[in-house]
């Protein structure tokens, strides 16, 4: 007598320590569509990472989606290098799925990352989530006019000050990027730094190429936030989440206000001239 084959058991779900990391309601098919979550609900140490640098920033996002929702019973979020598009699938899901307004648009480069994402929302029900295939500067007469937040995780060469140059164009009522690579402040301090040694000796500071690096970073950010600061926002700067998961760590929020700061237009053309960066006034000009 023959037996008659078991009934396949449906995979279990994701364990007790993995659902503690969890948003209460989080998609489980979601995550394991975006390889965060295994196939038999488990992290690995990079999804964990990850996943707890989106959440993270999702904190921050939410109040700034909450006021947009309340003040024009709408929102609209464009996420610049989106890559893979975590953040903008993340923060749907969370806030939006359950919404019956608001729509995600996710900007990237890479067309096959851009189908490889719009198949994933289509597969997931998530209408509102729309993605076009462009650099941020290409993507301008592609979307909405009316933009309520720009979000920025660790888009690549200039594409966070491309984000930021979007935002200021349309009044954008809030910004929240994690700056990544960009190196024009550093090549340019390296260009000049014979210069420079000869002025002052705060070019100390950059002398040695690791230094350049990592001094031109944090210049970068800090011209980044004084010419928010100058544009009418109020903006403030944290760690995303402790070092041990990312040196690149920085968070930087911007709120619109309208209300410009002359001191900080002022101290960013001094900062200019002082580091011998007038190159690149036209990169942080202010809008």
């Amino acid at each position: 007598m023959t037996r008659s084959p078991s009934p396949r058991r449906p995979p279990a779900g994701p364990p007790p320590e993995v659902l503690a990391e969890l948003h209460p309601g989080q998609s489980i098919a979601l995550l394991q569509e975006l390889h965060i979550l295994t196939r038999d609900g488990r992290l690995n140490q990079d999804s964990r990472r990850k996943l707890k640098q989106v959440n993270h920033l999702l904190q921050f996002i939410e109040p700034l989606l909450q006021a947009a929702v309340a003040e024009r019973g709408d929102v609209t979020v464009v996420d610049h290098g989106a890559g893979k598009s975590y953040l903008g699938f993340l923060l749907y899901d969370r806030f939006l799925a359950a919404r019956s307004v608001g729509s995600v648009w996710g900007v990237e480069a890479r067309p096959e990352l851009v189908e490889r994402a719009a198949a994933l929302a289509q597969r997931l029900g998530f209408a509102r989530m729309h993605f076009v295939a462009a650099t941020v500067r290409e993507a301008m007469d592609a979307l909405p006019p009316m933009v309520d937040i720009v979000t920025a995780l660790h888009a690549c060469d200039t594409a966070t000050d491309d984000a930021i140059d979007f935002a200021l164009q349309r009044q954008t009522g809030a910004i929240v990027v994690v700056p990544c690579c960009q190196a024009e402040v550093a090549a340019a301090l390296r260009r000049h730094k014979a210069l420079q040694l000869a002025r002052t000796p705060l070019a100390e500071l950059w002398r040695h190429p690791l230094h350049t690096r990592e001094f031109g970073s944090q210049v970068t950010n800090v011209l980044r936030c004084l010419r928010l600061e100058a544009s009418g926002y109020d903006v403030t700067v944290t760690e995303l989440v402790g070092w041990e998961h990312s040196m690149k760590n920085e968070l930087i929020v911007a709120r619109r206000t309208g209300r410009r700061k002359r001191s900080a237009a002022e101290r960013l053309a001094r900062m200019l001239d002082e580091l011998g960066l007038e190159e690149l006034r036209a990169r942080f000009a202010v809008a």
